[in-house]
């Protein structure tokens, strides 16, 4: 009996290995699964403003990075004992001035230096509303919690949005013109702006996304948004806040994505950096024991195995 539909998927080329460099901009749920590559220690960056909700917001990044323009003080503002950017997340507020404006900084230099090594890049969008801050007139990346009354809301067209995607692909193929592109919808629901506009945004996205995407060498689409609405298709994968897909369908996805996009050979890695992984975690009954020295040693003899092969791997 089948109690599920099901998504077909094929392998996908060129395979993720540890070789390969991955850059991941977007929502929450890129960060999601940044954190799989991070455990199981492939190469691989996420957000270097924090979370990004919307294509503007990333493009803006990417132009950033591309013509090397820096923040300085007209970029920030001071409000609730610290200084905040509406163009990063809240993660990079500071008490500092020139400690803020340096990490701001430092997040453009990082992604160009992640855009020029690169050979995947995965881009999750969450929303096609945004918020326009009305004093500059400028789109913001965050509004942190400052009053309605000083943004205007709104949807973007289909032009905006391809105009956006293209222009974001443009950039990406300026630094490695063979460079995978994985988009990607968030499943995510913005249920801030009601049921109707949630599905609303998520529509825009996927009609302005698709067309392109078929048109263009090496882009892609990944699922995820349907392998939630349309796979798993019940509450009990989401947090409580009945909004977030929770870890369960953080696990279902990614075990999706590795099926499609992970190469085989990369597999046996991950499943020795997994048993190290449990090993480090692991609490003994008595750390004074042979058996558990004995455990250690082989251990650690696994460890150096692995960072022999792989230098880059850190635990």
């Amino acid at each position: 009996m089948n109690l599920q539909t099901k998504i077909s998927f094929e392998k996908k080329t060129p395979a993720i290995d540890y070789n390969s460099k991955l850059f991941l901009l977007g929502s929450c749920f890129a960060e999601n699964i940044a954190d799989k590559f991070s455990y199981f220690k492939f190469q691989n960056k996420v957000n270097p403003l924090g979370v990004m909700f919307h294509p503007l917001a990333i493009l803006d990044l990417l132009k950033r990075a591309q013509n090397r323009i820096d923040y300085n003080e007209k970029d920030i503002f001071f409000d609730n004992g610290c200084w905040q950017s509406y163009s990063a997340h809240s993660s990079l507020n500071n008490v500092s001035k020139k400690k803020i404006i340096s990490d701001l900084n430092s997040a453009v230099l990082l992604t160009k230096m992640q855009l020029m090594a690169a050979s995947h890049v995965v881009l999750t969008f969450g929303t096609s509303w945004v918020y326009k801050f009305i004093k500059s007139n400028t789109i913001v990346a965050n509004c942190h919690k400052q009053p309605q009354k000083k943004f205007q809301k709104s949807l973007l067209s289909l032009n905006q949005l391809r105009e956006c995607f293209e222009s974001i692909i443009s950039i990406l193929k300026s630094y490695n013109p063979d460079v995978t592109i994985i988009f990607t919808i968030s499943p995510v629901r913005h249920l801030k702006d009601g049921f109707v506009a949630n599905n609303q945004s998520k529509s825009q996205l996927t009609s302005a996304l698709h067309p392109i995407i078929n048109n263009t060498e090496n882009t892609h689409y990944f699922p995820s948004f349907e392998l939630v609405m349309d796979e798993l298709r019940d509450y009990r994968f989401y947090k409580e806040d009945m909004l977030h897909p929770n870890q369960l369908a953080v696990d279902y996805i990614w075990e999706r994505f590795h099926s499609s996009w992970i190469n085989s050979n990369a597999t046996l890695t991950m499943k020795e950096v997994s048993h190290v992984q449990k090993g480090l975690g692991h609490k003994p009954l008595n750390s004074c024991s042979k058996a558990h020295a004995a455990f250690l040693s082989n251990l650690s003899k696994e460890l150096d195995a692995l960072v022999c092969k792989y230098p880059f791997m850190k635990f």
